[in-house]
């Protein structure tokens, strides 16, 4: 595709905050979704301090060279589930998460120096453009529940954990969101057609903030969309509890049983996610017109990824990856400058402290994130298609190669051994991988 900016183009000042604000609300909702999910005391800003951090740890490995952001794993909640559930406090619990992010992080660095040495050319022998294309495709249409899920919820929620807010009104305010992303990105220009996703937020926002100010009035909750009350505690500024702080006396209470825990949580899991890893750089790649995985190297991005996980998880205890919602908004904005990510990356570091930033962001009604998420996600699934557009579906070989992955990625196929699942991505990838070598094994005679 034509790029707006390229890697190495610099945008001004004022726009390069503009476009790393954009990014960051594109990774925000799942970067603090993570701790979230994994409940125990762990903080979202943490987790988006870690991110940044992170990013720029990958961003040095990769030589300045591949424009994504990484954000928290949803991969690894099982496994930070599982440090806690198997911790005698708190404390050991968070210990666990560092833990558990150094295993990961070392996989990564064992794989990389493999690959460092064999070279990447198995990797394409292994997954040519008809195993990773559909692959791509499956990493946004698996979130597409996620996305058509939250284009009818507000952020109100009643006794029960429930959304107040009529679906029909939040689907108003998803739809505004939607469409307002749609006809920036389409028919806007210059600047316009650069921050789409802002500008579909704030319309998204202003729609729901009036039908939440009505709803107030009016005592109606089916019209209360946004959660004003958040602001109630705000504070100015906040330290983030960071992981290595509230981890404190754990470490002193590491057994070796605890720790052989935490490693068979975390290390099969970055097996798996080291097929995520590829699929996501190939997308990038195709979107960037630029091999990623020879420049800078897939050594290098693993190094990247693994160590800033491990940075990242030092204070948000979350392992971080690359972000589809960022590979998206690469793709919908024609916006690969690296400038751009290292400022969102900045921005997270910088933001996490400060309250009513992060409070605002917080107050995004799920509605409004989805309508921005259904282009983000859709993007994924069509890049992913694109990557395909040369191979000859007529030939049976390669249609039951795109089929198996198809059908068991949509359907969500996973492998659970005990605490480690492998994801329907990994599940729906090594089949597709099996299937491919089945359909083209050499003839003996």
């Amino acid at each position: 595709m034509k790029l707006t900016y390229g890697i190495d183009d610099k945008p001004k000042f004022g726009q390069l905050i503009v476009f790393g604000f954009q990014q960051l609300l594109a990774i925000l909702a799942a970067t603090i979704a993570v701790p979230a999910i994994v409940g125990n005391g762990m903080s979202q800003s943490a987790a988006l301090f870690g991110a940044g951090v992170g990013t720029i740890v990958y961003l040095l490995f990769t030589k300045f060279r591949s424009p994504v952001f990484l954000g928290s794993s949803f991969a690894f909640i099982g496994s930070m589930l599982a440090a806690f559930a198997g911790a005698a406090s708190t404390q050991l619990g968070y210990a666990g998460l560092i833990c558990g992010a150094i295993f990961a992080g070392l996989v990564y660095v064992v794989i990389s120096a493999i690959v460092k040495a064999a070279g990447v050319k198995w990797i394409n022998r292994l997954m040519p453009p008809v195993v990773i294309g559909p692959t791509v495709s499956i990493i946004g249409l698996s979130l597409a529940v996620n996305a058509v899920g939250d284009l009818t919820k507000g952020k109100v929620l009643d006794a029960a954990g429930a959304s107040t807010a009529s679906p029909y009104v939040a689907l108003i305010c998803g739809l505004v969101t939607l469409f307002t992303v749609i006809l920036c990105s389409v028919y806007g220009k210059k600047m316009v057609k650069l921050i789409p996703f802002i500008l579909g937020i704030l319309a998204g926002y202003i729609c729901a903030a009036i039908f939440t100010v009505i709803g107030n009035a009016t005592n109606n909750p089916a019209l209360q969309v946004i959660d004003f009350s958040v602001f109630a505690d705000m504070k100015l500024f906040a330290v983030p509890d960071f992981t290595f702080i509230q981890a404190g006396t754990g470490l002193k209470e590491m057994t070796g049983s605890y720790i052989a825990t935490v490693a068979v949580a975390y290390i099969p899991v970055a097996f798996v996610v080291f097929a995520e890893h590829i699929a996501d750089h190939k997308n990038l790649s195709s979107i960037i017109d630029q091999d990623l995985l020879v420049e800078p190297g897939l050594h290098r991005t693993l190094l990247g990824d693994g160590v800033g996980s491990i940075a990242g998880a030092l204070f948000g205890g979350c392992p971080n990856t690359t972000y589809g919602e960022s590979v998206g908004c690469v793709a919908i904005t024609g916006n690969a400058s690296i400038r751009t990510i290292l400022t969102t990356a900045i921005m997270a570091l910088v933001i996490s402290f400060f309250g009513p930033f992060v409070t605002f962001l917080a107050t995004i009604p799920n509605c409004v994130m989805g309508g921005v998420c259904i282009t983000l996600y859709g993007f994924i699934a069509v890049s992913g298609l694109k990557m395909i557009q040369n191979v000859d579906l007529g030939e049976n070989k390669n249609l039951f190669v795109v089929a198996v992955i198809l059908i068991c990625g949509i359907g969500g196929l996973t492998v659970s051994f005990g605490n480690v699942t492998i994801t329907s991505i990994a599940c729906a990838l090594i089949l597709g991988i099996i299937t491919n070598l089945l359909v083209n094994r050499k003839k003996t005679k």
